[in-house]
């Protein structure tokens, strides 16, 4: 499999205006991803990552039909068509796969509250039909106390064989290289398994992505299960250091994660890298100072992990969290924007994907203060240094490089490792050397 991949997240509805409410009028809205394949080529991205595309009633998170494209997006040969667009270009594509939880809505759970126990589905769900003072006249279990999506029991196999069966459809309707599971870290372990050793028994190189948001990313990124995990530790880092002037912060987390001791947790691992997404509030709007968007997004890239950017990020959109409402994170635009962010990221981008070492080197740090980090990753074809500022005023910085020279990426000039490297105000240098 190969981690030297840049993702493009994207939420379908948000990005193609589609309604909030499921209305059941058919647009072939999706068809919009198709005008934005030249930016994503251009910007260096290799992945696209789409949030949910399947019949829902409102968000996309409370399926209704998993084999069937949301009318408010188009068809399914709609969606085919984008997908055939994106891989002939180069683009791979990886679905959001909910499976924790379905919408009121969902067919099976419909027949559930008509028949109630009579329903040949009633097992697919966690019901007790014994407690009836409720709505529906019977008490279920919701995600996360959320009653407008319904708790699938995957502990029945026929509820693990129509999910399974959906994958396979999706493979080979839309030739997907890969899957999110959404809320993974509640998903059973034991059908994430069963998928994983499914879909890899035909598809060795496919995929796996799981949201985690805390706890040990271990319990579900191995051998056995997932490939990645979404990082939300070096999220939280990468934003709070720099708002609150301590790279300490990050320069802590990196090491834990990626450094080369023996408690290090995901040493040689590829971690999904991010700044921000469809659940949180945008970086352009977290930062405190926006000079520092070009260099959190270069930490983010030159750290161990799979960068992900979000649509609309790379130009420096903003958006937040509006009275428990994520529409704000989730805007449509009619068209993509260009900026010098966007030109640094792009950069970024095409280096992450050209140069090796940004995807399997390992990592060292070679300096900290609160304001100023340097760190270097090797691996087989060439090692990198990353050196970065976040002061207002210059700064020098003192590390051993292990080498005599390197060329900086941006400038393509050689750079003499004297012990000492001095750095402009708010600046980084990606420094690279060629076994």
């Amino acid at each position: 499999m190969d981690f030297n991949q840049v993702v493009y997240q994207i939420y379908p509805l948000g990005f193609c205006g589609a309604p909030k409410e499921n209305d059941g009028i058919l647009s072939h809205r999706i068809l919009k991803v198709i005008d934005w394949i030249p930016h994503f080529k251009k910007a260096g991205i290799t992945s696209i990552l789409f949030n949910p595309v399947f019949e829902s009633d409102r968000h996309g998170y409370d399926t209704r039909n998993y084999t069937k494209i949301d009318c408010r997006l188009g068809t399914n040969e709609d969606f085919q068509k984008v997908c055939t667009e994106l891989n002939n270009n180069g683009i791979s594509i990886i679905l959001d796969g909910v499976f924790n939880h379905v919408g009121r809505g969902f067919p099976y759970f419909q027949d559930v509250i008509e028949k109630k126990w009579d329903s040949p589905y009633k097992d697919w769900f966690h019901i007790n039909f014994d407690d009836t003072n409720h709505e529906d006249g019977f008490w279920y279990e919701g995600w996360e106390g959320h009653q407008e999506l319904v708790k699938l029991n995957m502990y029945n196999p026929d509820v693990r064989n129509y999910l399974i069966q959906c994958v396979d459809t999706w493979i080979e309707q839309f030739h997907i290289s890969g899957l999110r599971l959404d809320v993974a870290y509640m998903v059973d372990r034991n059908f994430m398994h069963e998928l994983c050793d499914h879909v890899r028994a035909s598809h060795p190189d496919f995929f796996f992505l799981g949201e985690m948001i805390g706890g040990d990313y271990n319990a579900i990124m191995n051998d056995h299960l997932l490939d990645s995990v979404t990082n939300y530790e070096c999220r939280k880092g990468l934003y709070s250091s720099f708002n609150s002037k301590n790279l300490f912060e990050i320069g802590y987390s990196l090491n834990r994660q990626f450094g080369k001791d023996p408690w290090c947790l995901y040493t040689g691992k590829h971690l999904l890298s991010f700044v921000d997404n469809h659940d949180v509030d945008r970086i352009a709007s977290i930062l405190e100072d926006k000079e520092d968007l070009p260099l959190i997004y270069a930490l983010m890239e030159a750290m161990p992990g799979i960068p992900c950017i979000y649509y609309g990020s790379e130009w420096g959109c903003e958006g937040k969290k509006t009275n428990n409402s994520d529409d704000d994170l989730r805007p449509c635009f009619e068209k993509a924007e260009w900026n010098a962010l966007t030109d640094t990221i792009q950069k970024l981008n095409t280096f992450h994907t050209s140069i090796s070492t940004f995807a399997y080197g390992d990592y060292t740090q070679l300096y900290i203060q609160n304001k100023q980090i340097v760190f270097k990753r090797c691996d087989e074809n060439g090692q990198l240094i990353f050196c970065m500022n976040i002061d207002n005023d210059p700064a020098a910085v003192y590390f051993d490089a292990g080498c005599e020279s390197g060329i900086d990426l941006f400038t393509d000039h050689e750079i003499k490792f004297t012990g000492s490297l001095d750095l402009e105000r708010k600046s980084f240098q990606i420094i690279y050397t060629k076994w």
